[in-house]
């Protein structure tokens, strides 16, 4: 900074004005900083299915309005009788409002190098990142959220609704779940924290993830985390020399890189004094992101990665014959000689795992609790319980027995029972993520273009082929049971869902 003052450099009156002229940049810094306030109402409450239905825009400097924007938009949907009931806005409104498409270019024009404010930030940012999505822009602001904002700057209140908090406050708002009438209100809110003596801090803290420059490694800027995409994908965190030390996935890799530089654990510590560098790869498929994850670990080997590395687990089911010819299942530890002399049918990462798979096997195909260890004693245990078939008590020939024992064999070999193509989100709104898995087994991943009439053997051919390691298939199904699916039967070449 170069001061042209009249006094001595270094002396008491020099500083003293060198501190004033700060505090006045500093001020300047301060005032100059915008804030665009919106409020959205839409058509649901999960914004890659549901649409915007109006849109309320405040353009706010800190001390006085300068602009507002207001529009209904055409969902190009159906709105439900309960949203109808709660904003008032029908369909019949929205027939000749202009498509979201229409008005983006002014919603940009809006937003651009200003803070994008809401109360409960993340459910308008989401519908108005997912719209822009739907065009084949993306969109990006710094946010603040009034919600935490508020928490922050008023702590102890017992709600922190906006009906509730412009109650506590006397701030009026005469059309509530309108989008302008709630944006405006949400202004008057932002203004009571604003002055605050913490304000600045506090929407400094918020605005930044919560990231201290001094928790940065050294050759690492705040912009370089602020750049990053707010959209699933997997990322790397990598070291001087470029060696990727970590590998991560997130449905928000923004968000998940500046969590890690908040980290105050010894984790944390090390990463912000070891990465050096950070690079992402785009899934759009959360699941997708999933996968690549556990492959990319056993790939890389990072250093700071834990879990994920091994390409084995702790327990395998392996499979034998009797004395008598019958053939037999158990559960023992995953050993090299294990993997040398026995026939080993699966692995599992716990002891709970595997006798949980063999006891759904045993059951579904009436076999022998203690062929497959799942009692002791000389008669099993379900034979009483006319679930066994009596091999135990030589009621039933090893010949028939071992028939159903050997479908027993593949059913435990497959971690799946059929194959089938799993769909889920693409990187783009015209792209859909497709997963395949072939004779019982995760085969790999790849896109396909919603607007390409593609058959089944067409879809298998865009898919990439990986390496199948323990893991990958359960990931898959921890997630078809969280979330489930959208699938095609390779048998049927059928649509149908997986719950």
């Amino acid at each position: 900074m170069s001061i042209e003052t009249g006094f001595s450099p270094g002396s008491l009156a020099w500083l003293y004005l060198l501190f004033l002229r700060g505090a006045q940049i500093f001020t300047q810094d301060m005032k100059q900083k915008e804030y665009a306030i919106i409020d959205v109402e839409t058509t649901g409450g999960k914004a890659s299915r549901c649409r915007i239905t109006e849109i309320g825009i405040v353009i706010f400097d800190g001390e006085k309005v300068i602009e507002t924007y207001e529009t209904l938009i055409n969902p190009e949907t159906w709105i439900p009788a309960g949203i109808v009931e709660l904003t008032g806005i029908t369909q019949e409104m929205v027939k000749s409002a202009p498509k979201f498409e229409e008005v983006a270019k002014r919603i940009i024009e809006l937003t651009e190098d200003r803070i994008f404010v809401a109360h409960n930030s993340r459910f308008d940012y989401d519908f108005v990142k997912e719209e822009f999505r739907r065009l084949g822009y993306t969109f990006t602001r710094k946010q603040l959220c009034t919600v935490r904002l508020t928490r922050k700057t008023y702590p102890g209140l017992k709600s922190y609704s906006l009906g509730n908090l412009v109650k506590h406050f006397g701030i009026r708002l005469d059309n509530h779940h309108r989008a302008l009438a709630d944006a405006t209100a949400t202004t008057e809110l932002l203004k009571f924290c604003l002055a605050g003596p913490e304000s600045d801090t506090d929407v400094q803290t918020l605005v930044n993830r919560g990231i201290s420059a001094t928790r940065l490694p050294q050759n690492m800027k705040l912009d370089q985390i602020m750049g990053l995409p707010e959209e699933c994908g997997v990322y790397y965190f990598h070291d001087k020399d470029g060696k990727v030390i970590y590998v991560g996935k997130s449905v928000n890799i923004r968000s998940r890189v500046s969590q890690h530089f908040n980290d105050r654990t010894s984790k944390g510590a090390l990463i912000a004094r070891t990465v050096a560098d950070i690079t992402y790869e785009l899934t759009g498929s959360e699941l997708v992101a999933l996968l690549h994850e556990s492959e990319e670990i056993k790939r890389l080997q990072p250093s700071i990665n834990r879990a994920q590395r091994r390409n084995k687990f702790a327990y395998v089911i392996i499979s034998k014959l009797n004395e008598k010819g019958y053939r037999c299942f158990d559960i023992v530890k995953n050993t090299a000689q294990v993997r040398k002399e026995e026939d080993v049918i699966s692995e599992f990462p716990t002891l709970t795992r595997a006798k949980g798979r063999l006891n759904f096997v045993r059951k579904h195909l009436d076999l022998c609790g203690i062929f497959t260890k799942q009692n002791s004693g000389k008669i099993c245990f379900y034979y009483h319980l006319k679930q066994c078939r009596g091999a135990c008590c030589n009621e039933e020939s090893p010949e028939d027995y071992n028939m159903r024992a050997e479908e027993a064999r593949l059913h435990l070999r497959n971690v799946f029972d059929y194959d089938f193509l799993l769909f889920d989100r693409g990187r783009t709104h015209d792209e859909e993520a497709v997963i395949l898995v072939q004779e019982g087994k995760y085969r790999g991943y790849g896109y396909v273009s919603k607007t390409e009439s593609l058959g089944v053997e067409e879809i298998v051919d865009r898919v990439k082929w990986l390496e199948s390691h323990p893991d990958t298939a359960r990931i898959i199904q921890r997630y078809v049971s969280d979330k489930g699916g959208r699938m095609v039967d390779l048998a049927t070449g059928k649509r149908k869902s997986l719950v």
